[in-house]
């Protein structure tokens, strides 16, 4: 259970992150109360999952979701770059997170 708080905690650090490109950096209040919202709810699910992972797996984890998914949602939502160089360090961030998992206990 505590592998899929986390993978919802990251899945919602990619959120606020996609929230906050859109808010113009705090620049709309409805949006930036929603950012706040969204990362507290990450914050959680990444505590409730260290309740049984060890702390640097997770954040490990939690980080590399945010990042690869930050950087997938700015090529699909915001038309960023998709050289096959940014997709293969993507993979590497993703193999990654594969591998902690694989190898935690």
């Amino acid at each position: 259970m505590a592998w899929v708080l986390l993978l919802f905690a990251g899945l919602l650090e990619v959120v606020w992150l996609i929230l906050l490109k859109q808010s113009g950096g705090f620049a709309k209040l409805g949006l930036s109360v929603l950012i706040y919202a969204v990362a507290l709810a990450s914050f959680a699910l990444l505590g409730f999952s260290l309740r049984s992972l060890p702390a640097g797996t997770a954040y490990a984890v939690w980080t590399g979701i945010g990042a690869a998914g930050g950087a997938i949602a700015g090529i699909v939502l915001f038309a960023e770059p998709a050289h096959a160089a940014r997709i293969g360090f993507i993979a590497l961030i993703v193999a990654g997170i594969v591998g902690l998992k694989l190898t935690t206990h």
